[in-house]
């Protein structure tokens, strides 16, 4: 199964949690059925990213960064790869790349689904964004990447500005999951 198929066949199979992100989750899918290259940052009108809330082992704090470009905290994330067998895969891929952190265990997903605007293809383009969740071992300790200017731990509940609400949501929907899994 390629990349693309698989993020068809789990978009396909996700119940959205809310009429937006239904609408969100039909709009990815018909992404993918028009672009062949939905998954790549080459495709110019927009392409499918992934992005993970690392939660600390108790599901008490998020990891975010400090995003350059975007100058607000937020998950880890970003844009697949032709080595990524899944949209899962990439999701746990920069969550681990961007977090340092070794040992990651991606939540049953995704989370989310969101749609903003990015800088990869002047003068428009977006980002179709697939979210998930992920905990991070007991006594994790991050480390800074160059995709970042900072990065730390946060309570899930006090997130600071400047964020937006898709990163807020991600991360009370990721405490969630972890609780509902009885981890």
């Amino acid at each position: 199964m390629t990349l693309h198929q698989d993020a068809h066949a789990v978009l396909s199979g996700w119940t959205a949690p809310s009429d937006e992100e239904e609408a969100l989750r039909k709009e990815f899918l018909r992404h993918l059925e028009t672009h062949d290259d939905a998954m790549w940052r080459t495709c110019a009108p927009g392409h499918l990213t992934a992005t993970t809330a690392v939660l600390s082992h108790d599901g008490e704090q998020v990891l975010l960064t400090l995003h350059p470009k975007a100058g607000k905290w937020l998950p880890m994330g970003g844009h697949c790869e032709p080595y990524d067998a899944s949209i899962e895969a990439c999701a746990l891929r920069e969550a681990t790349e961007e977090s340092g952190i070794a040992g990651l265990r991606l939540l049953p997903g995704p989370l989310a689904l969101d749609r903003h605007e990015v800088w990869c293809h002047p003068p428009r383009s977006w980002h179709l964004d697939v979210e998930f969740g992920a905990v991070a071992p007991a006594g994790s300790a991050p480390v800074i990447s160059d995709e970042s200017l900072d990065l730390r731990w946060f309570p899930v509940l006090e997130i600071p500005e400047p964020t937006d609400e898709a990163t807020r949501r991600l991360a009370l929907r990721a405490g969630e999951r972890l609780r509902g899994a009885g981890v």
